[in-house]
């Protein structure tokens, strides 16, 4: 943001749930499902949940919809007075729920105003701190390129649990294409010794496919590369969206919008259509290899979901340089960088270059 560029702040109402014992902020509990107080640990059911748990989620019509605009980060920022301490609190209007830093008190903000759409669907979170950093600790000894030293001593600093935004995508797709298919075969020349030759032949088609649940990060802010590594979470077992599941953690508000989010599933729906269609035509044909390709599809019948998904967040220091990872707050799955070591890496390349000569060798030795 410029120097130049006002900051506008906007007050909001927020919620946050009290225990009817003690008063403090009860959170959501990922093991038992139920909203639970730290203190004097009392225990609430989410009102439905039971019932709605094997509910599906609705799929929205995609040219319905009346709020598609991405939103940036900072344009905008809110004010919460925190009700439990009075503390002054400014968020991004982005955020949606949040934890006060100085009293502990949940604060969740309406997250659906004209200009945006409310989530249909939540992942709730299924996975304890305790059991994502156990899933940390496993994960960083596996590193087998790790430094001894850090598979052994890192230590992940302070866990942040947060439903990130992201839109599912349905779609059936009608493609026509054209495209070159190889067959190989082998010649002989004059002197007798084989040669491969592939005969080219050109081919047109039409296919269908169904699109189910394409899933797009509707947030700008986290390393796509690391998200693609704790990646798959299964939406089956998503549930109607509920503000209870976003008590004691951080959640977001989109960023990209239902447009831009349509973009990008379009764009990565065309080179998944491309790899399938590659495959049709090498099994139709009975091809080896495809070429040229080239694709013209028809989406119809688009439809949406806006789901929030739980990811916990945190980083690793090892020698005064931080290293970010994420877990998979349904599944436990954890990606993200780590120290690689050279020597570890010299040593791997010398041996398998070993194993190459000596298969060399080998092949050498048994071809006289």
């Amino acid at each position: 943001m410029s120097t130049n560029e006002k900051q506008e702040f906007i007050e909001v109402d927020e919620y946050d749930a009290k225990c009817p014992s003690c008063g403090a902020s009860i959170k959501f509990h990922p093991a038992s499902g139920k909203l639970v107080c730290p203190y004097c640990h009392h225990t609430e059911e989410i009102p439905n949940a039971e019932l709605e748990a094997d509910l599906e989620i609705d799929e929205l019509d995609f040219h319905q919809a009346e709020a598609r605009s991405s939103f940036r980060w900072g344009a905008e920022k809110k004010i919460v007075i925190c009700d439990a301490c009075a503390a002054e609190l400014v968020y991004d209007a982005l955020e949606v729920a949040n934890v006060c830093p100085y009293c502990g008190s949940n604060h969740v903000m309406e997250i659906k105003d004209d200009h945006s759409i409310a989530p249909n669907g939540i992942i709730p979170f299924q996975l304890t701190l305790e059991q994502a950093t156990e899933n940390f600790q496993k994960w960083i000894k596996g590193r087998w390129f790790a430094p001894n030293e850090a598979r052994q001593s890192a230590k992940a600093e302070a866990f942040t649990g947060i439903y990130l935004p992201y839109w599912t995508f349905d779609t059936k797709t009608a493609s026509q294409y054209t495209a070159t298919y190889g067959r190989r075969r082998t010649v002989y020349d004059k002197d007798g010794k084989p040669q491969t030759v592939t005969d080219w032949y050109r081919t047109r088609g039409f296919y269908q496919e169904f699109i189910d649940d394409h899933l797009v990060l509707a947030s700008t802010r986290y390393d796509a590369h690391i998200l693609s590594k704790v990646e798959p979470f299964y939406l089956t077992n998503a549930r109607p969206y509920q503000k209870e599941y976003l008590h004691g953690f951080v959640a977001e508000r989109y960023s990209i919008g239902l447009d831009d989010g349509w973009k990008i599933a379009k764009n990565e729906i065309h080179h998944y259509l491309e790899s399938q269609i590659t495959q049709h035509i090498l099994w139709k044909h009975r091809a080896h290899v495809v070429k040229n390709l080239r694709l013209s599809t028809v989406h119809s019948d688009i439809t949406y979901k806006h789901l929030m998904l739980p990811l916990w967040l945190s980083t690793f220091r090892y020698r005064d340089k931080v290293y970010q990872f994420m877990v998979n707050g349904q599944t436990g799955k954890v990606g993200g960088e780590y120290p690689i070591s050279p020597i570890k890496v010299t040593i791997t390349i010398f041996i398998l270059l070993l194993f190459v000569l000596l298969g060399y060798f080998f092949f050498m030795e048994n071809s006289y």
